[in-house]
């Protein structure tokens, strides 16, 4: 079964347009699907046209959010009400064409874990989208270790297994391929189309680049350093206390000299004691770190690693049986 995951805000200009196109290409894969709206608390009248259309569809559902969480928190609400086993999403404004699902899924039928839209030609604005896109979508590159041209976009297709095992806050959302890779998963990066949107206009401008800024320097924490928080503190730790007491031997030994430190060494003296504290709060807050971690794996139940399969001897004489 297919879940397609749609997160929506005053877009009551393209959805019905949206779901006659997506119910076409749909009825042509022949697989049995859902699909999932979720109304990011629109103040036009998106709400009533998809609490219409669920009165004509049963395989459509809706939900509706007390108050606009933003794309990240809609799409994950939309991934833990979808039921099927491969779970598509994309955008609610047409600029994602649903012909491109098809090839998605060939990717994800192949094998792959998460099928990546990638917009090779985008239509967007050069100096204002286009150019701050390519350098995010580089340092984004580079700091995750996956190598994809475009994770910006939001039309993606995933294995169930996979998207349920991500955690989203604040904007994550495009991080999602990055951070699956954490357990293990194989990304594809599938060309798309991009097209013009159906009225409104974009939630997304040149003034959420440093947001894009901090989230990678999020992500790049939470590849490296999420289960050993001590490491990377630690060494901040281990350089702020090693320079402070350094300083700090320093006027230890010209005061030992009979040298008057405080007019003459005064700045280096007090230098020391910053770094010196400064390397302790590290030190403490990797210690803290690990705690919470060893916390946040321990009270949930949660493991460290994620299977793909298991194979063994019963396990085929219990695939035979289910023949």
């Amino acid at each position: 079964m297919l879940s397609i995951v749609i997160p929506i805000h005053n877009e009551e200009r393209a959805i019905l347009q949206l779901y006659d196109k997506l119910t076409a290409v749909m009825e042509r894969i022949r697989r049995p699907y859902e699909i999932v709206f979720v109304d990011d608390a629109s103040t036009d009248q998106s709400f009533e046209l998809l609490a219409n259309l669920v009165e004509t569809d049963a395989r459509l559902k809706v939900v509706r959010l007390r108050r606009n969480f933003g794309q990240t928190a809609a799409l994950s609400a939309g991934f833990d009400e979808a039921q099927g086993t491969v779970i598509i999403s994309m955008d609610g404004d047409l600029q994602h064409d649903p012909e491109d699902i098809p090839a998605l899924l060939e990717k994800i039928d192949e094998g792959y874990d998460i099928a990546s839209g990638w917009r090779r030609r985008r239509i967007d604005n050069l100096v204002m989208r286009k150019i701050p896109s390519r350098i995010a979508n580089w340092l984004m590159s580079k700091a995750s270790g996956i190598d994809l041209h475009d994770f910006g976009t939001t039309f993606k297709a995933y294995r169930a297994e996979i998207i349920k095992d991500v955690n989203l806050y604040g904007e994550l959302h495009r991080f999602i391929p990055a951070l699956a890779s954490m357990y293990g998963a194989k990304v594809y990066e599938v060309p798309i189309r991009n097209q013009d949107r159906v009225g409104g206009s974009s939630h997304y401008g040149i003034g959420r680049t440093f947001n894009v800024l901090f989230d990678i320097l999020t992500i790049r924490f939470l590849l490296t350093y999420f289960t050993r928080p001590m490491h990377f503190f630690g060494r901040l730790g281990l350089l702020g206390t090693t320079a402070g007491c350094l300083m700090l031997g320093f006027v230890g030994v010209k005061k030992l000299l009979g040298h008057e430190v405080l007019y003459q060494h005064g700045p280096l003296m007090i230098f020391g004691g910053i770094f010196l504290m400064a390397g302790l709060l590290m030190f403490s807050t990797g210690l803290l770190g690990e705690m919470m971690m060893r916390t946040y794996f321990e009270s949930q139940g949660r493991r460290i690693y994620a299977v793909r399969e298991i194979r063994s001897r019963q396990e085929e004489k219990t695939r035979e049986g289910n023949r």
